[in-house]
């Protein structure tokens, strides 16, 4: 993994991209991807997708990583180049409780993650827990301190693991949280507020010192980056793109820390060129996860119409209708995004289906939406694509059929319609094809 992120901050650019999902079709495009570019895949799970208890996702760590190592077989990926990370493990999911029992529901957590063969694992302690939830934002001093004792537990699960399996690749760690909530946040015409250098240094000193005071000095030699807010984001109509003047005197501070990297959360929606310049420029691990959902749904949306136009009138019993099973699931169960959208029914019908946080990502699993799927690629198979309806509805994969290097498939057309998205980031850091455009100033 430092290999892989060797050398930010020379204009060559180096860095991986992770992709934050548990979605089966995002992950097998992901995998797709990085067997074709050779390059390993850093698949990240969050802590309140899968942890000890199940998450949203209803895994288990253990159960995660088989599940993405059974992917990795499938789309043909060496398990040597499946790195696995679990992204802000520490006490988020249980912020409610009091600081104690969520610590010790955290440290489980991590416990959980390495002891199973995660191996970049993100501290994030920043939140405050309990009757601290009043007072606002935590000291960095707290944080460091609980950063710490999430580091202990990780530290005590690589041992043991270490002694009952023999040796294996010790943890490395990504501190800090200087991010918006998952999903984005914004929803103005302002940016977010780029880290200050300040803050940087702060971070690192506090958590260095602490890691040292608790005989942590082995651990912190395995901290290969600091989360920053770099000042992109995203909200449901719009982007804040990177933009590198004004993240310049953070990335200055960058070149006094060796061996350091920034990681960029929310990510999601920047230009390939953006991106690119955000690897440059050291913030070498680029998280993204909505953006692909995002591109799936459209692929999905995309061929439904297309289902529409090939049955017919004759045919319109047998369409899978996909739209109006995930509309119909949203409207059923509104937890997922009724506390994300406003505005009156029209507004929120729009954003339901098309806001940039694709909050409909949480019911793909629903049986109902499942069935709907199956039946459109069922339904698409047995009757054909013919190549001007591919053309007008996915015209990028459509010139890849023509080309002969995609199956006229749809299951096929939607993983190849994310990995439009996922080009973008490996482009951005040196292992997909190279854009012929520059860098956007």
């Amino acid at each position: 993994m430092r290999q892989v992120i060797w050398g930010q901050g020379t204009r060559d650019p180096r860095g991986i991209y992770s992709v934050c999902t548990a979605d089966p079709l995002v992950l097998r495009a992901a995998l797709k991807q990085a067997v074709e570019d050779g390059s390993p895949a850093l698949i990240e799970a969050t802590s309140n997708q899968v942890n000890q208890f199940g998450g949203y996702t209803g895994m288990e760590p253990p159960a995660f990583v088989e599940f993405v190592l059974g992917l990795a077989r499938e789309m043909g990926l060496p398990p040597e180049r499946l790195i696995l990370g679990g992204d802000h493990l520490g006490p988020n999911p249980w912020q409610r409780l009091a600081a104690e029992e969520a610590m010790r529901h955290a440290c489980d957590l991590v416990e959980a993650f390495v002891a199973c063969g995660f191996t970049k694992i993100h501290l994030d302690a920043s939140m405050p827990l309990g009757e601290e939830r009043a007072g606002g934002a935590l000291s960095k001093r707290v944080v460091a301190e609980r950063t710490a004792q999430l580091c202990e537990a990780a530290e005590a699960a690589f041992r043991k693991r270490s002694q009952a399996e023999g040796a294996s690749a010790p943890p490395l760690y990504v501190i800090g949280s200087d991010v918006p909530p998952p999903g984005g946040e914004t929803s103005g015409s302002q940016g977010p507020k780029v880290t200050t250098p300040e803050e940087f240094e702060e971070t690192v000193a506090l958590t260095r010192a602490t890691f040292h005071d608790r005989g942590l000095d082995d651990a912190w030699g395995r901290v290969i980056a600091v989360v920053v807010q770099p000042g992109v984001d995203f909200g449901e109509w719009q982007v804040h793109p990177y933009d590198r003047a004004a993240a310049a005197s953070l990335t200055r501070a960058l070149t006094q820390h060796p061996g350091l990297a920034f990681e960029g959360h929310s990510t999601d929606y920047q230009t390939p060129g953006r991106l690119r310049q955000m690897a440059e420029d050291g913030i070498a691990i680029l998280k993204v996860g909505p953006a692909l959902t995002f591109a799936k749904r459209e692929a999905l949306f995309a061929l439904n119409a297309l289902e529409s136009e090939v049955l017919g009138t004759d045919g319109r019993a047998r369409r899978s209708n996909v739209e109006a099973a995930l509309e119909e699931a949203m409207l059923a169960d509104p937890r997922h995004w009724s506390a994300y959208y406003s505005g009156d029914e029209h507004e929120l019908r729009l954003k339901r289906k098309y806001g940039l946080s694709d909050r409909c990502r949480y019911y793909w699993p629903v049986p109902s939406v499942q069935e709907a799927v199956q039946r459109l690629l069922g339904n698409l198979r047995e009757a054909g694509i013919p190549l001007p309806l591919l053309s007008q509805f996915l015209p990028r994969q459509y010139e890849r059929v023509r080309e002969g290097v995609l199956r006229n498939d749809p299951e096929e057309l939607v993983l190849d319609r994310i990995r439009d998205v996922l080009r973008g980031y490996a482009a951005a850091v040196g292992t997909g094809a190279r854009r012929a455009e520059p860098s956007p100033a």
